[in-house]
């Protein structure tokens, strides 16, 4: 049967007290709409359709062509927002999800779990529900003695034994598609608010004598809708256990759970080590064995097997077998580090590739360059690649050795198996096995600093005299 799904994204967000759009927020470093839009990607929704009002623009900037836009120009509740799909979808056959863009956590198990009780028993609806401790302020849950869904009473309109009932509507439901746009358009705004209310729906279709269900999610925390910045913060740390459980069961040792963040799209092989302070990000991928932290930020890049990386900051990098990396390095866009290749303390990369078994142990700058294998960047050598106008390209031949304290000034070349003597500054090619030294011949004179340091001590005397 054809699956749809109406996701609500129209609300301004108001408790947010925020100029970014409320469905906007990210939680581990993604959009809660696009959670959301991911997760019916992952049950096969064939069409998805959008509902926008506030920062209509930047939603579909995000969201692009992926799903269906309709507009809600003004929010008059939530049966008013699902109403604007009525054009696109409201003659189709199948059955339709209805969410909110504000609830990130909704795993694609729990929906095909509610979708397949929705199928098996014939329901016109379906209510993802949750069971709270404390319902207070939700909607509850009021089954018949069949075990099916009776009505939806909101929390005002409780009587003392509905308010002790602990099932809670979480705002997630799945229809049938062309009962569902029928049932709305018997929805009126009769209410202190003057809004069109999906629940509202329910009741139409149990009054009517159609099947309505609930299936009660495993996991409450799935449930939480985000409306404020403490119900953002609750859904970045149940987010985030939920990523470090599962990369745990899958083989990966955390440390320390607690102090360790890893986004979403985030994949890691088996046998790999997280230590306090590691913070993944983005499409980053990390390969088998890896150690990775304490304190080490890596964003978007890709980390192949058996690699170490201490107290270091790596974004759009590419790290092959083997290679170390830190502490207190950075590595910038377009680094490509090779097998078996050392980064040491202080050293940035940047647009460079390091061929396999490369040195740069400490304290040094190598951008937009070519660094063939075996090659030893010595403290402190600088790659001079920018004058100003254009950034220009270094190469270091197979078997080169860089001295200490050696300035590049590109556009170079440094031939296989040459050698750059500490100190010097470098502007002209070097051959292959050449020896290059260019920096001014010592002279030292007998005796002349004593002489300095004299006139210094006299002139500090007068001056003493003088005040």
């Amino acid at each position: 049967m054809k699956l749809m799904a109406i996701v609500l994204a129209a609300g301004q967000g108001k408790r947010m007290k925020s100029k970014l759009y409320k469905v906007l927020h990210p939680v581990v470093g993604k959009p809660m709409v696009g959670h959301v839009v991911d997760t019916l990607r992952q049950i096969d929704v064939t069409r998805t359709m959008v509902i926008v009002g506030f920062g209509a623009e930047a939603v579909q900037n995000y969201l692009g062509d992926q799903v269906e836009y309709a507009l809600q120009e003004k929010q008059c509740g939530t049966g008013h927002a699902v109403l604007q799909a009525k054009d696109v979808l409201g003659d189709e056959d199948g059955m339709t999800v209805v969410i909110c863009g504000d609830t990130p956590l909704i795993s694609d198990v729990t929906l095909k779990n509610t979708i397949e009780l929705h199928q098996r028993s014939g329901a016109s609806a379906t209510i993802l529900t949750a069971k709270l401790d404390e319902p207070q302020g939700y909607g509850r849950i009021i089954r018949g003695e069949d075990g099916r869904v009776a009505r939806i009473v909101e929390q005002k309109d409780c009587s003392s034994e509905e308010a002790a009932v602990q099932e809670i509507n979480t705002g997630t439901y799945i229809f049938d598609n062309r009962k569902l746009f029928k049932a709305l358009g018997s929805v009126t705004n009769n209410n202190a608010q003057n809004e069109y209310y999906l629940t509202d729906v329910i009741g139409i279709m149990t009054s009517a004598g159609e099947t309505v269900q609930g299936y009660c999610m495993a996991d409450a925390a799935e449930s939480i809708g985000v409306n404020d910045r403490v119900a953002l913060a609750e859904a970045e740390r149940l987010f985030k256990a939920r990523i470090n459980r599962e990369h745990m069961l899958n083989g990966v040792t955390i440390i320390d759970p607690a102090n360790t963040y890893i986004e979403k799209d985030v994949v890691i092989g088996a046998d790999t080590v997280l230590l306090p302070g590691t913070i993944l990000r983005g499409k980053t991928i990390i390969g088998e064995q890896c150690t990775i932290g304490p304190q080490t930020e890596i964003i978007d890049s890709v980390v192949k097997d058996d690699v170490t990386i201490k107290q270091s900051v790596l974004q759009e990098a590419y790290v092959d077998n083997e290679a170390s990396v830190g502490p207190f390095a950075y590595l910038r866009p377009g680094a490509d580090i090779g097998k078996q290749v050392k980064i040491g303390d202080f050293v940035e990369i940047k647009n460079s590739k390091l061929g396999e078994g490369t040195k740069v142990s400490h304290l040094s700058y190598v951008g937009d360059a070519i660094v063939g294998t075996n090659v030893n960047i010595g403290c402190g050598a600088i790659t001079v690649n920018y004058d100003g106008f254009n950034k220009n390209l270094t190469e270091i031949g197979d078997d080169a050795f860089v001295g200490s304290n050696v300035n590049l000034i590109a556009p170079v070349k440094i031939g296989n198996g040459a050698y750059v003597v500490a100190g010097s500054t470098i502007t002209h090619a070097v051959n292959d096995g050449d020896l290059a030294i260019a920096r001014e011949r010592q002279t030292n004179k007998p005796g002349y600093a004593d002489k300095i340091k004299g006139r210094m001590k006299a002139k500090k005397e007068n001056k003493a005299k003088k005040e």
